[in-house]
């Protein structure tokens, strides 16, 4: 994969520059076929193996008790590499005075050197995530983190595959597919992100990249369990969409961009995975996320919570994205 510069990842350096807006994700039907061909037969033995329900092709809108196993709007907040104990001590109590719907499930995502602090000081109602793992148990890895020290410092998530570790860390798709079938095996919950670089959308190859990233994920899970296992551990992973183009930028793709892409990779779920993993597993989005465009982000069908970036170090402003989750009520 082509590495991307930190200016790049900032946005345009001009400032009349903005993203246009694309009214659709692929050239021509071409690559669809193309996709789609490569793709078609990838996990038909578990599908076998598995009693699913119809195909998801005609399903009608999904209220928000059929957003996933929980029935739960997801919402995460990754911290990334900011704060110091004193910025985290004033977070965390902003959190745990804020008032959030109950029918969400909310994970931060502080960097590791506060896990602890966060974690002991944190309402039991957010849990803790971490922002990334080793490709397996521990050992003579400088600077790396496990598993299985993530769940016994209290960790019950893991985000992988985030674009700054794709475009500067250079992490690819398979070494993030094998670091999350792992994580998986340790009993973590895993964040699982995919999302296209502003060149790859407007060269109509939003869908192709999204789901050769999917599919290194589903591909290091069927290698790694058994039939069974690797259809339920799906149980286990929410989906971040989050458009490279849009991350700490500024710019944000429309509900109507965003819903596009998850309905594509719903579906795309429905014939490599099954129908019931399609149904059941959250699809958030992520790509600066605020209090200003959540609700409207949140109405859309399949846009299961979001993952936030900048806006989640607000504690009052993260808990306005939380709660977001009442304009998917009124809209289903």
């Amino acid at each position: 994969m082509a590495m991307l510069s930190t200016s790049q990842l900032s946005g345009p350096k001009s400032a009349a520059a903005s993203p246009p807006l694309f009214s659709g994700l692929r050239r021509s039907s071409k690559l669809e076929s193309a996709s789609l061909s490569t793709t078609q037969s990838f996990f038909q033995t578990v599908n076998s193996h598995t009693r699913l329900s119809s195909s998801s092709a005609n399903r009608p809108c999904r209220g928000i008790v059929a957003m996933a196993g929980t029935g739960k709007f997801f919402v995460g907040g990754n911290w990334k590499c900011n704060g110091t104990k004193d910025s985290i001590k004033q977070l965390v109590s902003d959190l745990n005075s804020a008032t959030l719907e109950p029918d969400v499930d909310v994970v931060v995502g502080p960097p590791f050197v506060y896990i602890d602090q966060v974690k002991n000081s944190l309402t039991n109602r957010i849990e803790i995530a971490a922002q990334n793992s080793w490709i397996g148990k521990g050992g003579a890895f400088t600077g790396e983190i496990s598993a299985e020290q993530l769940k016994d410092i209290g960790c019950k998530w893991v985000i992988l595959g985030h674009s700054e570790r794709r475009h500067v860390i250079g992490e690819d798709d398979q070494f993030i597919g094998k670091k999350a079938a792992y994580a998986l095996g340790q009993d973590l919950g895993v964040i699982a992100c995919i999302g296209e670089l502003l060149e790859e959308r407007e060269a109509g190859k939003t869908f192709d990249v999204c789901f050769k990233q999917l599919k290194a994920y589903a591909g290091m899970l069927s290698s790694t369990f058994n039939l069974i296992d690797a259809v339920s551990s799906w149980d286990n992973i929410v989906i971040a969409y989050e458009p490279v183009w849009a991350i700490g930028t500024g710019k944000v793709a429309t509900p109507e961009q965003a819903q596009e892409v998850h309905v594509a990779v719903r579906d795309w779920l429905a014939k490599n995975v099954s129908s019931e993993v399609a149904s059941k597993t959250r699809i958030i989005y992520g790509g600066s996320v605020n209090a200003g465009n959540s609700a409207d982000l949140a109405k859309k069908d399949d846009i299961d919570g979001f993952l936030v970036g900048g806006a989640s170090l607000k504690g009052s402003e993260f808990a306005t994205i939380i709660n977001s989750v009442t304009a998917k009520k009124v809209a289903a």
